[in-house]
């Protein structure tokens, strides 16, 4: 059985879409970034982690990486990975 409500090649309305699609796509709000501050400064833990973990591997001299560094940035890392999942980062997106 068809639709005979909308006649085929006449305009349902503004921008040619049923009046529910338009309702569904009306735009939103959005805010200029996504996410808490606290999720934000978990990700930054991580990153300064991953940094100066980095680092130690490549200001090493000729005796080779600093290995202290290394696990240190490696710490930090872990422990803003910790922060992120205690804050539940991860239910941020929108």
């Amino acid at each position: 059985m068809q639709d005979t409500t909308v006649v085929p090649g006449e305009s349902t309305g503004p921008g040619d879409l049923p009046a529910s699609a338009q309702a569904a796509a009306t735009p939103v709000p959005y805010p200029s970034y996504h996410g808490r501050a606290v999720s934000w400064a978990a990700v930054t833990i991580m990153v300064i982690g991953f940094v100066v973990g980095g680092l130690g591997l490549v200001i090493g001299g000729h005796g080779g990486p600093v290995w202290w560094m290394f696990w240190a940035g490696g710490g930090i890392a872990v422990l803003g990975l910790l922060v992120s999942l205690a804050t539940n980062t991860f239910e941020d997106w929108y």
